[in-house]
């Protein structure tokens, strides 16, 4: 299990990554702290091997926590968490030390997977690096919100009977599902469709569109 601190300000978006990351299995929450009056020390006192940063739009105080993170603790592996996935801002963030980015609108489900990857060194910067590029790409998506769904969860190394209790179907409908999604995607199998999934930022598309 990794150790994990989350710096945030809004009580709800805290609760919503916990409960991403408590549905991965993979994470022991530590805690949270307001990113406002975060200390760094304390939260490298702490020992996590991860810690998300929601940068609250503030994004020079942002930048200078996670370099100050990644100096104090280099091992650390630090995420950062915006709603502003433009190249000048991932950029400052990456050159600060940041290990990955996530877009802060994306689902709970995915935010589990994206952490586990980063912290397993497979993610960068896995969504286009501009609001016009995302959109446009979500238009094209080929898959309906179901079927996004138990893609979300497939890349999250979930089982059919594990997708099917979660979204109260049966797993005949689920493989169903999968059927569709290979057909759809052109991949023949649930590695295909997973790594398909990751390399062309399908994990983001249900936020996109909300």
């Amino acid at each position: 299990m990794k150790r994990l601190v989350i710096v945030a300000d809004n009580r709800l978006m805290v609760e919503g990554i916990s409960a991403g990351l408590r549905r991965e299995g993979y994470f022991t929450i530590l805690g949270h702290v307001d990113g406002r009056t975060a200390s760094v020390p304390a939260i490298v006192k702490a020992a996590p091997d991860v810690v998300i940063v929601d940068d609250m739009q503030h994004y020079d105080r942002a930048a200078a926590m996670i370099r100050e993170i990644k100096t104090a603790a280099p091992n650390v592996v630090v995420l950062l968490l915006t709603a502003r996935m433009d190249d000048d801002w991932l950029a400052e963030a990456f050159e600060a030390g940041a290990n990955g980015a996530v877009s802060s609108t994306i689902s709970p489900v995915a935010l589990g997977t994206l952490v586990r990857e980063t912290v397993n060194g497979n993610v960068v910067h896995l969504f286009a690096s501009s609001r016009r590029r995302r959109i446009a790409a979500a238009n094209d998506c080929p898959l309906t919100s179901r079927e996004l769904e138990v893609l979300q969860l497939l890349a999250a190394g979930r089982t059919n009977s594990e997708i099917a209790r979660q979204l109260w179907v049966t797993e005949q409908t689920v493989k169903f599902h999968l059927s569709k999604i290979y057909r759809k995607l052109g991949v023949a199998n649930r590695t295909g469709a997973s790594h398909y999934a990751h390399t062309n930022g399908l994990l983001e598309y249900a936020a996109v569109g909300a």
